[in-house]
């Protein structure tokens, strides 16, 4: 599989399996952005155009990571066997269950949502 679907696969597929490792590794990329988004914004002096771009495009990656950080949660519990909307439990409870999820081992072998973990579910 080439590099850019497996990539868009990882951030926004809903589909497949991913282990501890590849989620915490995968869920602190979201976070280096905004953090570095933040950072740029608060260089900039305020009220200046510059400082519109940075708080534009922090916004635009918090929505993003939203997304890519519930698409990531999504397969993490497809790992244990249990289906998507288990993920919605994060955009309530947040950064515990995040942690909690990393250090859970993963259902041996296949499941339904997938033969094996980190890559997407074959059909």
């Amino acid at each position: 599989m080439p590099d850019r679907p497996r990539f868009l696969w990882l951030f926004f597929s809903l589909s497949g399996r991913v282990n501890p490792s590849a989620y915490v590794l995968a869920g602190l990329l979201p976070l280096l952005v905004q953090l570095f988004l933040l950072y740029q914004f608060s260089r900039t002096p305020l009220g200046t155009a510059a400082s519109q771009y940075w708080a534009l495009a922090w916004w635009i990656a918090v929505i993003v990571s939203t997304w890519s950080t519930f698409a990531l949660t999504a397969k993490r519990f497809h790992d244990f066997g249990k289906p998507t909307y288990y993920a919605l439990i994060s955009l309530v409870v947040g950064a515990i269950l995040l942690v909690i999820l990393a250090f859970f081992k993963s259902d041996p072998g296949p499941n339904r949502y997938g033969k094996r973990t980190n890559a997407p579910a074959e059909r």
